[in-house]
């Protein structure tokens, strides 16, 4: 299992960063990225942080930790500056935390993650086909998440990318131990979402691909 999209105690995640790579090491992940929620008040505070740690907890387990942000309720018009200043601090992985449909994020949030070309946009909700075409113009990875409440647009975001032909790529969103999943759950969670074994097969090779440029895996 390859995870970019979860959280620890520098936003509102349980566990402190080495806590939560040894569960996931334990849950069998390959590679696991760090993407506390951030805006324009604490970026500079988390991802030094973050970046502090990674290496060494990477050659202690033995797999790829990642530094990364998911840039959270903030504007959209805020989205661009912020995402190339979290790239300057250090973050490997930019997530914007998108539209989903559980939460009041502002609209116009997924267009301008996608126009700012962040790597992923997290649970974007019902997104529309505009941006679901310019997401794959740009490359731009669209999640197709476990964590509950955002999955409730899964079916969506799957049939909408399906149709574009824009990237697909899950993560759980983790905010504590139990949040983290096995690979044959996440399986079974895209196939609910309607993924065919073609599909899922990719969307995994998605994580890969995105992992491997932002870190090495072992």
């Amino acid at each position: 299992m390859i995870d970019l999209h979860t959280h620890c105690i520098f936003s509102d995640g349980e566990l402190i960063p080495a806590e939560l790579v040894r569960r996931a090491k334990v849950a069998g992940y390959r590679a696991i990225a760090l993407t506390d929620h951030g805006d324009a008040s604490n970026i500079d505070f988390i991802i030094p942080r973050i970046a502090r740690v990674t290496g060494a907890l990477g050659a202690a387990h033995g797999m790829a930790i990642i530094c990364g942000i998911e840039l959270t309720h903030v504007p959209p018009r805020d989205i661009a500056p912020l995402a190339l200043e979290a790239r300057s601090l250090g973050a490997r992985i930019v997530v914007v935390h998108g539209e989903t449909i559980v939460e009041p994020v502002m609209p116009g949030t997924n267009r301008a993650a996608l126009e700012a070309g962040v790597d992923i946009l997290a649970h974007p909700g019902l997104i529309s086909g505009e941006d679901v075409a310019l997401a794959a113009s740009r490359g731009i990875f669209l999640e197709v998440t476990t964590r509950r409440g955002h999955c409730l647009a899964n079916g969506h975001v799957v049939k909408i990318a399906r149709h574009y032909g824009a990237p697909l790529i899950m993560n759980t969103d983790t905010h504590g131990p139990q949040d983290l999943v096995k690979k044959e759950t996440a399986i079974l969670i895209a196939r609910g979402a309607g993924m065919d074994d073609g599909e899922v097969a990719a969307m995994f090779k998605n994580s890969e691909l995105l992992a491997k440029k932002a870190g090495n895996i072992p």
